[in-house]
C-alpha cells in the first residue's frame, strides 16, 4: 500500500530533499511559510493555501527558507490504483490536470472548496493512520477519499489554474532560463562555463544566481535531468541496453552512470527496471 498511497497531512519542518521525480502522481498544498518551488523551468513563490499538481516525473523541488516555519501537506499516489475505479465511474477526466497540464499552480480565494479539501486531507490521513493492514473495506474508502480529493482539485484546476503571468524578477527569468537551457541540453556534455556562455552569462552569474533562486547548484541540477530520462527509458525501452541509455543521456561512462543511479535510486538501473515493467504487466 505504501506504494500506491502516500498521505502527509500538515508536515511541520524542514527536511533536505535533491532534486527528484518519481512515478506517483502528487498533491502538495502549502500551508504556511517561506517557500519557493521550482518545478521543471518555472520558480513560484508560494503563498499559503497554493496547491501544486504534478504527475511526479516533472522534475521538482521545494526550496524553503531556514529560518521559516515550513507546513505543507502531501499526497502521493499511483494512477493505476485508482484506474479501475475511475473507468467505472467514466471519470478519468479527473487525471487530467495530471497527465495533460503534467503540472500546475492552483491559487485559489475558494474557502469552501479549500476546507473541503482540507477536511479529505484529513480523513485520508486518519484512515492510513488507524489501520495495521487494509482489507477491501479499508481499500474501498481510500479510494472513495481519493476519489473526493480528485474531485476538489480537478474543480479548482478549471477555474483557478495558472502559470504564474505575473511580472518576475531578472534573477528568476535568469535562472527559469538556465533550467530550461539544461532540459534541453542535458544529453550533451555540460558544464557551467559552457551553459553561461550559450546564455551570455559569467560562470560566477550563473551559478550564484541558480543556487539563490533555487537552493543547489547548477549541476545538480543537471545531473537530475538526466537521471529523470534514465527512469524514463528504463520503463518504455525495456529492450534498451543499458550502456545506450547511459550515453543517450549524458553520462559519459557505464560505471558512472551505474554508481550514480544506485546512489539516488537505491538500486541497480536494472533491478528499477525489472521492478517497474513488473508493476506495468500487473496493473494492465
Amino acid at each position: 500500500m505504501n506504494e500506491t498511497l502516500v498521505v502527509d497531512y500538515r508536515m511541520i519542518g524542514h527536511y533536505s530533499v535533491d532534486f527528484h521525480s518519481h512515478q506517483e502522481y502528487e498533491i502538495y498544498i502549502f500551508h504556511k511559510g517561506s517557500c519557493r518551488y521550482l518545478i521543471h523551468n518555472n520558480i513560484y513563490d508560494l503563498e499559503p493555501g497554493d496547491i501544486i499538481v504534478m504527475n511526479g516525473m516533472t522534475l521538482h523541488k521545494p526550496n524553503v527558507d531556514p529560518k521559516s516555519e515550513y507546513i505543507r501537506s502531501v499526497v502521493h499516489f499511483s494512477p493505476h490504483w485508482i484506474k479501475s475505479v475511475l473507468m467505472e465511474m467514466n471519470s478519468m477526466y479527473l487525471l487530467e490536470p495530471f497527465q495533460k497540464l503534467h503540472y500546475c499552480l492552483i491559487r485559489s480565494s475558494d474557502q469552501k472548496q479549500l476546507k473541503k479539501l482540507e477536511d479529505l486531507l484529513i480523513q485520508l490521513a486518519e484512515v492510513k493512520r488507524t489501520v495495521d493492514s487494509y482489507d477491501k473495506y479499508e481499500i474501498t474508502e481510500l479510494k472513495v477519499l481519493l476519489l473526493h480529493v480528485l474531485i476538489v482539485v480537478h474543480r479548482l484546476c478549471q477555474v483557478n489554474s495558472m502559470k504564474l503571468m505575473n511580472k518576475k524578477g531578472d534573477k528568476a527569468v535568469h535562472a527559469e532560463n538556465i533550467a530550461e537551457y539544461v532540459q534541453s541540453n542535458y544529453m550533451k556534455k555540460l558544464t557551467l562555463q559552457s551553459i553561461a556562455n550559450d546564455l551570455n552569462l559569467s560562470k560566477s552569474y550563473v551559478a550564484h544566481v541558480f543556487k539563490e533562486m533555487t537552493g543547489f547548484t547548477v549541476m545538480e541540477y543537471v545531473m537530475g535531468c538526466r537521471l529523470t530520462q534514465v527512469k524514463y527509458l528504463l520503463e518504455m525501452e525495456p529492450g534498451k541496453k543499458l550502456k545506450d541509455i547511459a550515453y543517450e543521456t549524458g553520462f559519459e561512462s557505464i560505471s558512472h552512470f551505474s554508481r550514480y543511479f544506485r546512489e539516488k535510486v537505491g538500486v541497480t538501473a536494472k533491478n528499477y527496471r525489472s521492478h517497474r515493467t513488473k508493476n506495468k504487466v500487473e496493473s494492465n
